[in-house]
């Protein structure tokens, strides 16, 4: 028996690659309510964080060093995903909205400051598949530096797909229907590109990653041994793209997953592992793609953590 645990790879044996910034944030009580989402603009150096509750900021933004900055609140009701893109001319702030009062169905362009510029989607109104530009409580967004974008439509509701969005808003291709099925999708709830044009999403329910070409929406593959406990609730690369961290909520830890820089998408492949405190219950998850930090929403905690690669 001895012989045989000892055989056996132990966790411990992992290499530790990153380590909690206990100083982040400075003040944690401006944390009011859940908080869901986090979006790093590494370019200017600020922390977007999504939270819900009644009456209070929906959108807190903070510096990388931890500094409350300021908050806005407008026309947002539960928000879900949160991403920034900058442009050659500006920076923006979008949002997924799966409230179902006069907000919500909605992904929605903000300045930096909260000034409403976009609503994608009808304020208010659940779509069905058949139209594009229709949501179902959108999860997540995902854009490009072209404007492109990348939209998974079903945090529960009735659509359970991709989108991908040209800069202009027109639907360019959509994949997905309700289902376990190559391609199909029970709440697809995160998504990410990697460089070499490959669009990778947290199909939670499913308890698996698929990718897909982004050109195409071709289906190129999925990852199911690694999430056979709890599935992916979220998927970010590290700064350099070796890696995949992914936020498994139930088992409060994150999973970094080596990733295949070109070619098969092969079987994943469990590097090392974050484990969280009990009951954090971490949702989403944001890279900083200049310093390599991984900020972690935790609804359970109510808070946003920083860890450090080490």
């Amino acid at each position: 028996v001895l012989k045989a645990f000892d055989s056996f790879p132990s966790w411990k044996e992992q290499p530790q690659m990153y380590k909690l910034d206990i100083g982040w944030p400075k003040i944690p009580e401006y944390f009011t309510g859940q908080t869901f989402c986090v979006a790093v603009d590494s370019l200017h150096g600020l922390v977007y964080v999504g939270q819900r509750g009644e009456n209070m900021p929906k959108v807190l933004v903070f510096s990388q060093e931890g500094y409350f900055l300021y908050s806005w609140n407008n026309t947002v009701e539960m928000p879900h995903g949160i991403f920034v893109v900058n442009t050659a001319t500006d920076s923006s702030v979008w949002l997924t909205d799966v409230g179902t009062g006069k907000y919500g169905h909605t992904v929605k362009q903000y300045s930096p400051s909260g000034k409403l510029l976009q609503i994608l989607g009808t304020p208010g109104n659940a779509g069905s598949s058949l139209i594009p530009l229709q949501f179902d409580q959108p999860a997540e967004v995902f854009v490009e530096e072209s404007g492109d974008m990348y939209v998974v439509d079903g945090d529960g509701g009735m659509n359970n797909r991709l989108l991908k969005l040209s800069n202009d808003y027109k639907a360019i291709w959509l994949t997905g229907t309700n289902g376990t099925g190559i391609g199909q999708f029970k709440i697809p709830h995160s998504v990410t590109v990697d460089p070499v044009g490959r669009v990778w999403v947290a199909d939670r329910d499913n308890k698996r990653i698929q990718v897909f070409d982004k050109i195409t929406g071709e289906w190129l593959g999925s990852w199911n041994d690694c999430f056979s406990e709890d599935g992916p609730y979220s998927v970010r690369f590290t700064a350099d793209y070796k890696y995949l961290i992914v936020a498994q909520l139930n088992m409060n830890r994150l999973a970094i997953l080596a990733a295949p820089l070109v070619g098969s998408i092969g079987d994943c492949v469990m590097v090392s592992t974050v484990q969280l405190a009990d009951e954090t219950k971490p949702h989403l998850v944001d890279v900083d793609m200049k310093s390599g930090a991984v900020y972690v929403a935790e609804i359970g905690a109510q808070q946003v953590q920083k860890y450090i690669p080490l």
